[in-house]
């Protein structure tokens, strides 16, 4: 089958998070599987733009109103990625050197609207596009009643939610960017007053899937003002649990961290790991390590770090580490911790990938208190590196990591309060004392086999599943 994937994220073009890691991975997997699956995304000034080199291979232009917006299509020319990969280049919206700003409506309807534009020179071609989030929201609707690409609307649409939270509503007064179609159909984009690209693509694409089964449940009770539609629309929903890509994630090969181990020495290289990051931020490295890494937004739970960890550093002798960024409150409170703290705590406020990979290698434990958590890759990428990770039980963690005490290798809590966090992170504590238990868990947890090849298998069993409709 060919399969195209939509997207305003792939990893390693453009991160902002799960997302980007997910279309960068699972295409791969796809093809390695006898598929032939393709990305396209939108055109960014970013670091991966400025040093690879694209070839023109569609032109044309997007009419929004009155306004007229040339594009390019590009494909990449090399095989710094596993598929062929293609962006759309509109420089009046997307030729910037961020992803996402306040308000994206105009430059993803126009992504939308170029791509379908470059699909239907390829449409006897296509055997199914697969949109992600809402960023893609739109193109199930416009494939199936625009006037303009009503011979798109026998090709098969899966739509994947990878956070529901975010559904990319705007106001029904800019009704006028999306292509002409019979007005009678303008129920399927409006939900709650708005136009709603999320509930849009609920109700007009062929398939619905979230990624984990947990959150698709989740979703029925909590999806921020979605629940009756995905109840409603619940037989042509599932959930498929995310992967890692295990190229990338490797510590065999990881050529990010300081010293590359097996599980038959991991012992010694989370050691040498651990060493490098307690050196360089001065932390105690005879002392456990827990670990953040992520956004600092209410959805993570990051809000009650600066608490958390302020009254556990006073009770207990650890060291702390976190690696992001997102409020600002927060990240000042953090930032007044590290002198408060000093020695047993420190913070980088940014993002540094390399970092990241340093620190699932050297971490003894991760932290991942989150309010909502799709699927959640984190928890994956520590228990292959042999970090032992501290969960909310919910979405994606729920499926994925089970309580020392019911006999699995993680830690787990049912609110992400401070006190239920604290609890875990002591119950951590006294484990990490147990030396034998401690090192027999972190190798188990990395012979965890989380790799794309089950969850892709899933996938063209959902595309099978497209043929006979």
């Amino acid at each position: 089958m060919n399969i195209l994937h939509i997207s305003a994220e792939c990893y390693p073009v453009a991160k902002v998070g799960g997302l980007a890691d997910v279309v960068g991975a699972l295409p791969k997997y796809l093809n390695e599987a006898g598929q032939e699956a393709s990305v396209i995304m939108p055109f960014y000034d970013v670091t991966f733009t400025q040093q690879h080199q694209f070839e023109t291979v569609y032109e044309d232009a997007v009419f929004i109103g009155s306004d007229n917006y040339k594009f390019q299509v590009l494909k990449l020319k090399d095989k710094a990625v596993k598929f062929d990969l293609f962006l759309i280049d509109i420089p009046q919206l997307l030729f910037k050197d961020y992803v996402y700003s306040y308000d994206d409506s105009l430059r993803f309807t126009a992504f939308q609207i170029a791509t379908l534009k470059w699909v239907q020179l390829h449409r006897n071609k296509l055997d199914v596009i697969h949109c992600h989030d809402h960023h893609t929201g739109l193109i199930p609707f416009m494939m199936q009643y625009c006037y303009r690409f009503e011979n798109l609307k026998s090709i098969p649409t899966v739509l994947t939610i990878h956070n529901a939270q975010y559904q990319g509503w705007f106001s029904h007064e800019r009704i006028d960017m999306i292509p002409e179609f019979d007005k009678k159909h303008i129920g399927l984009l409006d939900w709650d007053g708005s136009i709603n690209p999320l509930a849009a693509a609920i109700k007009c694409a062929w398939r619905v899937n979230t990624v984990s089964p947990s959150y698709m449940e989740e979703l029925k009770q909590n999806a921020n003002g979605l629940e009756s539609l995905l109840s409603h629309e619940a037989a042509k929903c599932s959930g498929i649990l995310n992967g890692i890509d295990t190229t990338v994630w490797n510590t065999e090969t990881d050529t990010f961290i300081k010293k590359q181990f097996k599980v038959t020495n991991n012992v010694s290289g989370k050691k040498a790991n651990k060493k490098w990051l307690c050196d360089t931020y001065g932390l105690d490295l005879n002392k456990p390590l827990f670990t953040f890494i992520g956004r600092l937004v209410y959805e993570k739970g990051s809000d009650l770090f600066p608490v958390v960890f302020d009254e556990f550093l006073q009770e207990y002798k650890a060291s702390i580490f976190l690696l992001g960024s997102g409020d600002t409150e927060t990240e000042q409170q953090l930032t007044a911790l590290k002198e408060k703290h000093s020695g047993s705590f420190n913070a980088f406020i940014g993002y540094d990938e390399a970092l990241s990979h340093i620190i699932y290698a050297g971490a003894d434990f991760l932290l991942m208190p989150s309010r909502v958590e799709p699927c959640g890759l984190n928890q994956m990428y520590s228990l292959t590196y042999g970090t032992i990770p501290i969960v909310r039980s919910i979405g994606g963690l729920k499926d994925t990591i089970v309580d020392i005490t019911d006999g699995g290798f993680g830690f787990t809590h049912m609110d992400t309060t401070v006190d239920d966090i604290k609890n875990a992170m002591h119950r951590a504590m006294v484990f990490y004392e147990n030396t034998t238990a401690f090192r027999k868990t972190r190798k188990r947890i990395m012979m965890i086999d989380h790799s794309w090849d089950n969850a892709a298998q899933q996938y063209i069993n959902l595309y099978d599943s497209l043929k006979n409709e």
